[in-house]
């Protein structure tokens, strides 16, 4: 895959100002947070996530939107829900089988939007990869966004706990089986209760932990990286740092470390008052060390952040969005790849600077 760097040129390179941009909801991906090895794929969309042959993405048109399927090579589009009336959805992941599972609420009010990514109105859908009906309910409520297995048929998803259950088909029609409250709330170490959880990817390559992300209960702006073992049951703290948000997102396929958006380049609190906003990408490695790789420098000018990045099964390739800060989390205005082995390759043949750091710092304020 070559960065198709005419679908940026095309997209126009001046950046509107944020209030005229969030008007329109077309926001051009900024000229200086340009790069050769990242490669704009659609100019809107959020929430992504690869296909098992890492050809396609899967994303939301916008939240309670419709979904669509890119084509990463050519940029060839495909709708995947416009057969079927509903009232929009919040997720979309690939199941193990081709299949999606979909995120959404059966009822919508515009008044009130919002209510309509809680867990008293989101629920768990599958829609057959050959889109041959509507999805199919599986009669659980979701808070935020669930997970699947990329090699069995087995999802976890969160209300106030974490839940565990495998999809089976009987005469073809998917629904819930073997289900299981397997975290709570009070289950997370040290005498602090009342966590706020979210689920976010089976580990690789062995599916045998769960890395989800634990919000403080009394200090809304601050997040853990936490894994529970299977089969111990143990609740490991993976990035150690009460004093930041830290939120997992995709993970690599072998296991050994994990997407996370981070606002550790930025002080939790600023002027007095609470802040999370100011995130970009890191690389957090799963050995228990809470070393962290800084990724992306979007939010050098606390103007933009990078947000939702999910890795390909090869490893190779990242998939992230964009989003202007202040926005409402899981906004995004297009999807980028980053292509980990073109920029080695460039860094190594000294086309760009030695560490990402030279290549982004000397914009930073």
């Amino acid at each position: 895959m070559k960065p198709a760097l005419a679908i940026i040129a095309l997209l126009g390179l001046a950046l509107a100002p944020a209030s005229h941009a969030q008007r329109t909801g077309k926001i051009p991906l900024p000229e200086d947070l340009q790069a050769p090895y990242l490669t704009q794929v659609t100019s809107f969309g959020q929430r992504c996530d690869w296909s098992l042959d890492g050809q396609r993405l899967i994303f939301l048109e916008k939240t309670f939107g419709d979904i669509y399927e890119v084509e990463v090579a050519t940029g060839a589009l495909t709708p995947l829900t416009h057969h079927f009336f509903h009232e929009g959805f919040v997720r979309a992941l690939y199941l193990a089988n081709g299949d999606i599972l979909l995120s959404g609420s059966k009822t919508f009010d515009a008044d009130e939007p919002w209510k309509s990514r809680h867990p008293s109105h989101a629920e768990l859908w599958v829609l057959k990869r050959d889109l041959s009906g509507p999805p199919t309910r599986l009669g659980a409520f979701c808070k935020e966004g669930p997970t699947a297995s990329r090699s069995r048929m087995k999802i976890a998803w969160t209300v106030d706990d974490i839940y565990l259950a495998d999809i089976v088909y009987e005469n073809g029609v998917p629904q819930l089986a073997n289900q299981q409250t397997i975290i709570t709330s009070n289950d997370l170490p040290g005498d602090v209760h009342g966590w706020r959880l979210e689920t976010q990817n089976f580990r690789p390559p062995h599916d045998d932990e769960l890395i989800f992300n634990a919000h403080f209960p009394s200090i809304e702006y601050e997040a853990e990286v936490m894994g529970y073992d299977f089969a111990s049951g143990e609740i490991v703290n993976y990035s150690q740092r009460p004093d930041r948000y830290d939120e997992p997102e995709g993970i690599f396929p072998d296991g050994k470390s994990t997407l996370v958006e981070s606002t550790r380049h930025h002080p939790t609190v600023e002027a007095g008052r609470k802040v999370w906003d100011y995130i970009d990408l890191y690389r957090l490695a799963l050995d228990g060390s809470g070393q962290m790789e800084r990724l992306t420098y979007f939010n050098r000018d606390r103007k933009f952040k990078a947000t939702n990045p999910v890795v390909s099964d090869d490893g190779r390739y990242m998939a992230f969005q964009y989003s202007v800060v202040g926005e409402t989390t899981g906004i995004g205005h297009g999807i980028v790849i980053w292509d980990f082995e073109m920029e080695a390759k460039l860094r190594a043949e000294g086309a760009l600077p030695a560490t990402r750091e030279e290549e982004w710092s000397p914009h930073e304020p």
